[in-house]
């Protein structure tokens, strides 16, 4: 089979299921069905996988698509995560329905826009295209903000339109950085069909007017770190967590922001090799480092447990930019791993998070009291997420945290004790508002349907296995994929 069928099927599942979807998603069986087109999904972002690692890099489609061990990675751990989240989502949004929040015209948006979404994602990771994946970041968006607003409450539908118009401000201007990137392309001499093709440019960067792509970087880095919900423009995510649905809240964190920080990561590439200079990578690690310290402090004040966990995705992914703005082998390495970890383990977390809130009947952290004994699992999923996601050995995050700290030490002796502070007042922000939640007295009554947990246990699972041993075949992926991007 040729790279060509699963990539066909990797984009047409999801694209056929919110059609599906858009019609029958208010049916008894939608739930099961995005389950069944989520599955397929994955199967066929695992055929393309095994196809890029024994074959490597592939073209598609008339070098439209380009797959390589940098995005091929990526559409892994998001046809991975989109398929957990679908199997979480149908009991969570059945007791949603009970609950009287979820209408059959609104079941009907959330899985065909969650498919949708899906599709936006995978779209934007294959393409070779820079201006496909402005467009495939755009549409992300719309979906997303349909997905946030679902409850048309008060407050959803003011979440959404924040959303709708901090990440449509920077999407402009990304926008604007990719009209800058053409220009670049046109001068160095790329034929206009092929000007904005990845490898393309990855060819002639050298050629690229250095004036031109350090203004063309600097538009592209605030547009695509607007959606990765870096400092000051974050200001959309925690919003957009507290008041969508917790699937929604847990693909954002999970799945969305990885594929804004790709899409710099692509463009980081480029203008290192224009410039010549470390431009690209300070920035990243001056707002990849402020995010790091505003997030930890503002973790805090937060009463909302959804709100709270928000903000440790924006301290995280300002880590990882940190990382990748350092540069070099180790450290590039260390974001890779961590992107990976994050995700799974914050997924993770919402999905407990989600059952609890559904529980208590709220998303106050001081109402929500004793889920160890209400709800055992629910207890330790989040108590045992919560320990990963704050960097606790042995799991995952501890390893990828300590690469990075170690190579700051090396590399950006200044920046350690910054992310130490950060760490350190994130680690007692978080545990202090988490343990109460999880021990205790309570009188919660069990949840009219049975908890898909399963997920919960198998994203910490995989993430204990890579703090502790990371298969030869996918450290060969980090370092290919990290060759790629440190050069």
């Amino acid at each position: 089979m040729s790279s060509v069928e699963p990539l066909l099927f990797l984009l047409g599942l999801p694209l056929a299921g919110a059609l599906v979807l858009g019609l029958a998603g208010h049916r008894r069986f939608a739930p099961e069905l995005n389950v069944a087109f989520s599955t397929g999904t994955f199967g066929a972002a695992a055929a393309l996988t095994a196809d890029v690692i024994a074959s490597g890099p592939r073209f598609a489609l008339q070098r439209e698509f380009f797959i390589d061990p940098l995005n091929v990675f990526l559409v892994a751990l998001t046809a991975f995560v989109a398929l957990t989240t679908a199997i979480f989502s149908r009991p969570y949004m059945r007791v949603e329905q009970a609950h009287g929040k979820m209408t059959p015209r609104r079941l009907r948006l959330y899985h065909s826009m969650y498919q949708l979404f899906s599709f936006t994602m995978l779209l934007a990771l294959t393409t070779n295209n820079m201006g496909f994946l402005w467009v495939a970041t755009e549409a992300a968006t719309l979906a997303t903000v349909l997905l946030v607003s679902v409850y048309r409450t008060a407050a959803s539908l003011e979440a959404a339109w924040k959303y709708f118009i901090l990440c449509g401000v920077g999407i402009a201007q990304a926008l604007f950085g990719t009209v800058l990137l053409y220009m670049a392309a046109e001068r160095a001499g790329a034929g206009p069909e092929v000007a904005l093709h990845w490898t393309e440019l990855e060819t002639i960067k050298a050629s690229l007017d250095p004036r031109i792509m350090g203004l063309a970087f600097a538009f592209l880095f605030v547009g695509y770190g607007t959606k990765v919900g870096l400092v000051p423009v974050h200001n959309w995510l925690p919003d957009a967590h507290a008041e969508g649905p917790t699937p929604v809240s847990a693909v954002l964190s999970g799945l969305l922001l990885n594929v804004a920080l790709y899409a710099v990561l692509r463009c980081k590439v480029l203008t290192d090799g224009a410039l010549g200079t470390a431009l690209a990578g300070q920035l990243m690690m001056f707002f990849g480092l402020l995010s790091v310290l505003v997030a930890a402090f503002f973790l805090s004040r937060q009463r909302d447990v959804k709100r709270m966990f928000a903000y440790s995705s924006i301290e995280h992914m300002g880590l990882i930019t940190f990382a990748f703005g350092v540069g070099g082998a180790v450290a590039t390495f260390a974001g890779l791993l961590h992107m990976t970890v994050h995700s799974l383990v914050k997924s993770a977390i919402f999905f407990a998070v989600g059952h609890a809130a559904q529980q208590a009947g709220t998303q106050t952290m001081s109402e929500i009291r004793g889920l160890i004994r209400s709800s055992p699992t629910v207890g330790w999923g989040l108590m045992i997420g919560s320990l990963a996601i704050l960097g606790m050995p042995p799991f995952g995050v501890f390893a990828s945290e300590f690469l990075i700290l170690v190579t700051a030490m090396r590399e950006q002796p200044w920046a350690t004790p910054f992310l130490l502070v950060g760490l350190g007042v994130a680690f007692a922000s978080v545990f202090q508002r988490v343990q109460p939640m999880v021990f205790g007295d309570s009188s919660f009554k069990p949840l009219p349907h049975q908890p898909a947990l399963v997920p919960v246990f198998v994203h910490l699972g995989i993430a204990l296995v890579l703090g502790l041993y990371v298969p030869p075949y996918l450290e060969s992926w980090y370092r290919e994929a990290a060759r790629m991007v440190a050069g």
